[in-house]
């Protein structure tokens, strides 16, 4: 029976090209468990392979033609091939981490053929420490990246010993609760949607639309960016990708923020600043001006349609001046908190309707730039998106293997050649840098820049 595609979903569906898949992806790297074999992953891709009922999602294609009115439905693929979709890979010598990001770098810049279901799996072994890991991307359309890593995650186990675990997209007598997405990629569809029956919000916002832009002539803006400086982030892009990831202690994070008076998120964003800062000089690149992130916040409900600032359901965008103009790092630091605060602040002054508009209009520079090929021609509403996904605080395990690592993969396009997309999982802070590898020389530096700029956070801080 075919289901209408909410138009969310269908924006996704139509705004992908060769140069701009739509799709997120993760990778989980896994310590077999005691006692495994030699031919442990080869005995965990046969296990995943043993499904023989499916979660719907899991089964379900876009497709539209003059019977839907030209419209886009979702219908159930009667060819289904589980063999296409979960593959068992393995890696050259001599399997370090970078023949695996160098894999999944591949493999991400590859779209997901809409005939059949938006989604694909990779069990690869090869890792020379005996290691194994998996690699999946699911469509925009299907689900966006936090919940296609709440549903990755609702697979695993805190305890080390259950067993007879099922594969992500079998078919589970007991439904999880639905988590709300905060993948401000939704943001604009919701907000024209929502728009239409603002109801007693409208009265409010021709103020809120006055507020912002005049916070946005004097670059305080939480929703609008009029400042950020043209980059060499901000070109078109070609759908070749580089996918570089490490994780950092968030111990480390939070000993900064103790000293500072600033949250991890606020060290996180100054530590991506700095690493952004040093990249771009070695590169002869660093504009006079701060580079200014779009940054994803929960807010949850003060009362019925509004909003404060706390976290949770309500979700808008601020937009984050990440001081790459400051050499010093505690500076940069401040500069990078204060931005965050006040546009918080000002989101909290918002009903959740509000919100949503808001970010529409921000957004829509970011929409129309692409269309318009306008690309390195003017000024980007925004840099770079880098975007917090808290993920589980214990260790898991999947039928006795270790979750050892977790590592999101998200979505560069036309004019943001960057994705920084960071998860927490077990006292680590897990970071996904995914580039265009034409667009961004040498994208893995970053990672020493990270590192770089966290030591430098610390010494500024007096963090031994």
């Amino acid at each position: 029976m075919a289901t209408p595609i909410d138009p969310s979903s269908t924006a996704f569906l139509m705004a992908e090209s060769r140069k701009a898949p739509m799709h997120v992806g993760g990778l989980q790297l896994f310590e077999p468990p005691e006692g495994a074999g030699p031919d442990y992953v080869g005995e965990l891709y046969r296990q995943m392979h043993t499904v023989e009922e499916f979660e719907p999602i899991f089964l379900k294609h876009p497709h539209r033609s003059v019977g839907t009115a030209g419209q886009y439905v979702w219908v159930e693929d009667e060819q289904f091939d589980l063999d296409h979709h979960l593959r068992h890979s393995a890696l050259p010598q001599p399997g370090r981490i970078r023949e695996l990001l160098d894999l999944c770098s591949r493999l991400h810049g590859t779209r997901l053929a809409v005939e059949r279901p938006l989604w694909e799996a990779h069990v690869i072994e090869g890792l020379a420490d005996g290691r194994a890991a998996l690699y999946t991307k699911l469509h925009h359309a299907l689900t966006d990246g936090v919940s296609a890593m709440r549903l990755l995650q609702s697979v695993l186990s805190s305890d080390p010993d259950e067993r007879d675990m099922l594969a992500p997209w079998a078919l589970r007598k007991r439904r999880s609760k639905a988590v709300e997405s905060a993948n401000l990629a939704e943001v604009p569809i919701k907000a024209l949607r929502t728009a239409l029956g603002l109801s007693a919000d409208a009265a409010g916002m021709p103020k809120a639309l006055v507020t912002t832009l005049s916070r946005g002539l004097r670059n305080e803006s939480a929703t609008l960016a009029l400042y950020a400086p043209k980059t060499i982030l901000n070109q078109d892009i070609t759908a070749s990708r580089r996918f570089a990831a490490q994780d950092w202690p968030t111990e480390r994070l939070r000993g900064v923020g103790k000293a500072t008076g600033a949250t991890i998120n606020d060290v996180l964003l100054a530590m991506c600043g700095g690493a952004l800062r040093r990249y771009l000089l070695e590169l002869d690149a660093l504009p006079d001006t701060s580079l200014v992130a779009m940054c994803p916040v929960g807010l949850n409900a003060k009362q019925a349609g509004s909003a404060s600032t706390s976290g949770g359901n309500a979700v808008g965008s601020v937009m984050v001046r990440l001081g790459t103009d400051e050499a010093d790092p505690g500076a940069r630091l401040r500069t990078i908190h204060t931005s965050m605060r006040e546009g918080k602040a000002a989101l909290g002054t918002m009903t959740q309707n509000q919100i949503l508009a808001m970010t529409a209009i921000g957004m829509a520079p970011a929409m129309l730039t692409p269309l318009l090929r306008l690309q390195g021609m003017v000024r980007p509403p925004f840099n770079v998106i880098i975007s917090n996904v808290p993920g589980p605080r214990v260790p898991q395990y999947f039928n006795g293997a270790r979750l050892a690592g977790m590592y999101p993969l998200s979505i560069p396009m036309p004019g943001m050649a960057l994705n920084i997309t960071t998860t927490s999982y077990a006292g680590m802070m897990g970071f996904g840098l995914t580039g265009c590898r034409r667009t961004l020389p040498h994208l893995q530096r970053l990672l020493i820049h990270l590192e770089d700029e966290l030591a430098a956070l610390e010494l500024a801080a007096g963090v031994n």
